[in-house]
């Protein structure tokens, strides 16, 4: 019987120092690898396949450590997706970041008025996606066709903001979420007619407009313009004319500004056919709201503030564009 009692005991204590060596081994921080390593894991994977991707790209040391890990944890969800590891850590470590669905990403920022050239170039050092493929997928009017059926691409309703992309994302996925934040932000400012031309006005705005204050201001000498039949003479139309053409080289040129372009509205009276850029709410809700005001044209300040000059007559702004010359700007 006090045999049968040691020999207990003794099961107990071994029970307890393998618990007590698997316990250490499964928080025990591992390297395997040297460069970060990138590990994707499909949908509908088994914890063995998992335990076994792990361990062989060097993230824990041994397969059952992995897959004790799921034993401690039976309920966990293991999330399907790619993951970046970086730094050393344990296999319960590995386990909980699987279970939260930690997955690598990368993030797309879409400042106020950049078009669609500025965002495939953003694009690229992410090298997610090519640049080409997002513009032949914003040259594509399809997701906003109902909302604007006059849209000559996306162009507008990509809407300014972070995005979050991984290596599964595509860039008809992409134009597809940024037109659904723009809906969404577009369903704020109420039921609004006409979304091609608020959209495109405040396009223009977002590109001419340094300081916020002044975009009511613009809204309203574009208003102006638009209501006397006078062109908008507006240069960001001129560049982004060139753009389309893939012929803009810096600056604007003479012959940019005698481009009979339908985008050119130094040589074309009225809006573009479509907005030139992609803006934020400040933007659009001056296009909704223009400033009540009489002036018909402004120029760039000499104090490099990013402000305007106004004026409501062609002489006084003659001299207000001839100051701009004289101090080089």
């Amino acid at each position: 019987m006090k045999f049968l009692f040691r020999l207990f005991l003794g099961g107990l204590l071994l029970c307890a120092v393998a618990g007590g060596w698997a316990w250490f081994r499964l928080n025990q921080p591992y390297r395997g690898f040297g460069d970060a390593v990138f590990l994707d894991i499909p949908i509908k994977t088994r914890t063995e396949e998992m335990a076994a991707m792990l361990a062989h790209a060097g993230v824990v040391e041994k397969p059952w450590l992995f897959t004790a890990a799921r034993v401690l944890s039976p309920g966990s969800v293991l999330q399907a997706g790619e993951y970046k590891f970086d730094r050393p850590s344990s296999a319960l470590q590995v386990f909980a970041k699987i279970a939260r669905g930690e997955t690598f990403y990368q993030v797309l920022v879409v400042p106020e008025g950049f078009n669609m050239f500025d965002i495939a170039a953003q694009l690229k050092p992410l090298a997610i996606m090519a640049p080409e493929d997002f513009l032949k997928a914003a040259r594509d009017p399809a997701p906003i066709a109902d909302l604007d059926p006059q849209a000559p691409s996306l162009e507008g309703y990509l809407f300014p903001d972070s995005y979050r992309l991984d290596k599964h994302s595509t860039a008809a996925t992409l134009c597809r979420t940024m037109t659904n934040r723009f809906r969404a932000r577009w369903q704020e400012l109420g039921d609004l007619p006409n979304v091609h031309d608020v959209v495109t006005l405040a396009s223009l705005v977002e590109r001419e407009a340094r300081l916020p204050a002044e975009r009511p201001l613009i809204a309203g000498v574009f208003t102006n313009r638009l209501r006397l039949g006078m062109k908008l003479g507006c240069d960001p139309t001129t560049v982004y004319a060139a753009l389309l053409e893939h012929r803009y080289r810096g600056t604007i040129y003479k012959s940019d500004l005698e481009s009979m372009n339908p985008y050119n509205t130094y040589q074309n009276a009225g809006l573009p056919p479509g907005p030139i850029a992609n803006p934020g709410l400040s933007s659009l809700r001056a296009a909704i709201s223009p400033a009540p005001t009489n002036y018909l044209y402004f120029v760039a300040k000499v104090d490099g503030s990013g402000g305007h000059t106004f004026s409501d007559n062609l002489s006084s702004h003659l001299a207000a564009a001839s100051l701009l010359r004289a101090a080089g700007r």
